[in-house]
């Protein structure tokens, strides 16, 4: 979960150092620290991973997450790499500024040898329906989403290089992880980020990095040997992809099976799945802000919240990791398989474990509720634990690049002395102190 706790610069500050200790002193099994970016590239207040200046930042939270915890909780990091992304602009910024004039235009105004600033001015004055009309798919959805490159870009050498630059990219920041002494790292290959965008069934590249289920699992492979190569044998390194991209010609169950085989042959030490996250559906932005994967419907598969169909919010990725986890003990594989959304009770989760349909359980938001969960059931203070409302407060947050916390929680003893605000100064950052009855 990234919880906007870093700065511009990408680094480990003592907000971040505090929500992970505040996990770590639940004792949860593992944490997977949030999405770090691999690029050394400005990304607002994301952790980053991509150069040794950052080893020391991260080696500081390695050690305060196994003091917190008494070294029962191992730590991993997620690697995570993303594609230029722009903001929706305003059509008149965007008619005078960004969209580049082409014949197309000339030709569709019958203004084949106006001034460029006369097509310009043109284009602006049109309606929503003209619009769409003369303006190509990308320039359209430019206009009204933001410019976004994906992975079939290929007139674009940044990303046609991607099978040649992104090994490298992962391998060294997966060494870096190392270095500051995480136990492991889990390469981020699902929701709306490049190397999920490879694995889709939408990846029509012809390159041999796409098309097939067999050309699109190739730079994940590629990815995963540079990296284990990076790190050795005897360094846990897994992934997190997805078990139904819920999109329109998006990969589903059957993919996610070929992939999840293919990653145990190849020797991941494990397979944590999620479901949808995907900007192919997401809603359209307000002019000025950027599509947020979370929005349509394969980003309510993600992350649903209690206003929900005859299901509701619990467990929606089951039963299709259940059977991924068949598929590969079918093939002869005992990777771990991670399985996570929905899932809030000991009860729930004990019952997944022991009908076979996963080997680990992950929290999210019910960890963000309540950071002491772990603790409160092996101690058997259950009765204490405050249950998520998956109300999807947090996730509200997090569209907006604020400061994600709890509902739950951030309001309480607010004016004690130990307490930290968030930037808004109406929050409290990190839940407060549990101690057991018992």
């Amino acid at each position: 979960m990234v919880p906007w706790r870093s700065n511009e610069a990408g680094e480990v500050t003592q907000d971040v150092i505090d929500w992970y200790v505040r996990f770590a002193q639940g004792k949860p099994g593992a944490i997977v620290v949030e999405a770090t970016g691999i690029r050394d590239i400005p990304s607002g207040p994301l952790l980053r991973i991509s150069d040794d200046r950052y080893i020391e930042g991260l080696r500081s939270l390695v050690d305060a997450v196994r003091e917190a915890s008494g070294g029962q909780t191992r730590l991993l990091i997620q690697l995570i790499d993303f594609l230029n992304i722009r903001r929706r602009p305003d059509p008149e910024k965007y008619f005078e500024r960004f969209l580049i004039i082409t014949p197309e235009h000339r030709q569709a105004l019958n203004l084949d040898n106006a001034a460029e600033i006369e097509v310009r001015q043109a284009l602006a004055s049109l309606s929503n329906d003209d619009l769409e009309n003369i303006l190509s798919g990308r320039e359209w959805d430019a206009l009204q989403f933001g410019a976004r490159d994906r992975v079939t870009d290929m007139e674009n050498p940044l990303v046609s290089d991607l099978p040649q630059t992104l090994p490298r990219l992962f391998s060294t920041a997966a060494m870096r992880a190392k270095k500051a002494g995480f136990d492991g790292v889990e390469l981020h290959y699902a929701h709306a980020y490049t190397m999920s965008s490879f694995l889709s069934a939408t990846n029509t590249r012809t390159d041999g990095y796409g098309g097939e289920v067999e050309g699109r699992v190739r730079l994940p492979l590629e990815v995963f040997a540079a990296v284990r190569a990076s790190v050795g044998a005897d360094y846990t390194v897994g992934c997190r992809f997805l078990s139904e991209e819920i999109i329109k010609e998006g990969s589903g169950t059957d993919d996610a099976c070929f992939f999840a085989e293919a990653f145990a042959a190849a020797g991941m030490d494990f397979l944590s799945l999620s479901r949808g996250g995907k900007f192919d559906d997401a809603k359209q932005p307000r002019v000025g802000a950027a599509a947020y994967p979370y929005t349509g419907q394969s980003g309510y598969e993600c992350m649903p919240a209690y206003l929900s169909d005859e299901q509701g919010p619990w467990g929606r990725n089951v039963e299709p990791v259940a059977k991924i986890r068949a598929s590969v003990r079918a093939a002869g594989f005992t990777t771990p398989i991670v399985t996570a959304g929905g899932i809030y009770s000991f009860d729930q989760a004990e019952a997944l474990l022991s009908d076979e349909k996963a080997d680990i359980v992950g929290f999210a938001r019910q960890a963000l509720a309540d950071p002491d969960w772990f603790e409160k059931v092996r101690t058997g203070n259950g009765t204490e634990v405050m249950l998520c409302r998956y109300s999807n407060y947090c996730e509200g947050l997090d569209q907006k690049h604020k400061q994600v916390t709890c509902e739950l929680w951030d309001r309480t003893e607010l004016d004690s002395q130990h307490t930290v605000l968030a930037t808004d100064g109406k929050r409290r950052l990190t839940a407060p102190a549990w101690t057991p009855k018992f």
